[in-house]
């Protein structure tokens, strides 16, 4: 396993959000999505009670970390291109998306091919519900409806299980990368909240735990800089028992403008040591684990 050095870490961190497949509304339905050959989108849908146009255009795919550029983010226009700076955009638009052929994608809503050979998707998830299988509320448990826009190869996420403290607990590890580059932020508080538009936050989910059946939301935590590394042991927390369940699945937001990765696998079973899977995690995890707060235990 690798565990993390210094207790701040440690603390429970509170959903956070960044520029990244762009967070346009939550809990909305009938969400149609329209494209036009100048990269230009339009979001029509209902939500609140009322009928939304939403238009959006201008940012493709995403920069790599930098200290002093901020990241790539959509030009908004909530009136759908009636406002003076949506006006020119809309004028143009004409609907050109065809069928979605590209790459799966967990939590997708739509999604089309533009004229240009990039893709449009628009997928809809739980980002904010609270740790350790609490239950949300209202707010915690909207559904939030982001969009993205990207070219050519989608974000990496790999994740592996194995165990911590002798088998006693879960643990993952992983990394999350973006055309070969780590991706992280430079600057998050405490609780672990980027306070830049680069950081990015894993949000874990536990199945069928000791929180009760079904998926529950586990926890948050930022990859790590500058190796865009993680890792989590399923540990217990104040008074909320470990939250160990038969699978785990993590989905993190894309990005810049590329869409949000998800993965799911089993929870690792029953302990191995001696010549087990977990000498060989361990080995593993020490090697790409160099120099960060992950610490193999």
């Amino acid at each position: 396993m690798l565990a993390l050095a210094g207790a701040a870490v440690l603390v429970a961190v509170a959903p956070g959000t960044g520029s990244a497949s762009q967070l346009i509304d939550r809990n909305a339905r009938n969400v149609r999505l329209a494209v036009s050959p100048n990269s230009a989108a339009l979001l029509t849908y209902q939500a609140g009670g009322k009928n939304r146009r939403v238009l959006v255009w201008g940012a493709v795919n995403a920069r790599p970390p930098s200290p002093t550029r901020p990241q790539i983010a959509f030009k908004v226009d909530y009136s759908g291109g009636a406002s003076a700076r949506g006006r020119h955009i809309a004028r143009r638009l004409r609907t050109s998306c065809r069928p979605y052929d590209g790459p799966a994608l967990q939590w997708l809503i739509t999604a089309c091919r533009a004229p240009d050979g990039s893709y449009w998707a628009v997928q809809s998830w739980q980002r904010a519900l609270p740790y350790y299988g609490l239950a949300p509320s209202a707010k915690q448990a909207a559904y939030e409806l982001r969009l993205s826009h990207w070219k050519g190869q989608l974000p990496s996420l790999t994740i592996e299980t194995d165990w911590a403290y002798g088998g006693r607990f879960d643990h993952l590890y992983g990394s999350f990368s973006y055309l070969g580059k780590p991706v992280h932020g430079f600057r998050a508080t405490r609780f672990g909240i980027p306070l830049d538009t680069y950081g990015r936050n894993l949000y874990v989910d536990t199945f069928n735990s000791s929180y009760g059946p079904g998926w529950r939301r586990e926890n948050s935590f930022l990859t790590h800089r500058p190796s865009g590394i993680f890792c989590y042991g399923f540990y217990p927390h104040g008074k909320r028992p470990s939250g160990k369940g038969q699978a785990y699945r993590a989905t993190i937001v894309g990005p810049g403008v590329t869409p949000d990765i998800s993965w799911q696998g089993p929870a690792p079973g029953p302990y191995e040591y001696e010549p087990g899977r977990d000498r060989a995690r361990n080995a593993e995890q020490a090697q790409v684990g160099s120099g960060s707060t992950c610490r193999v235990n």
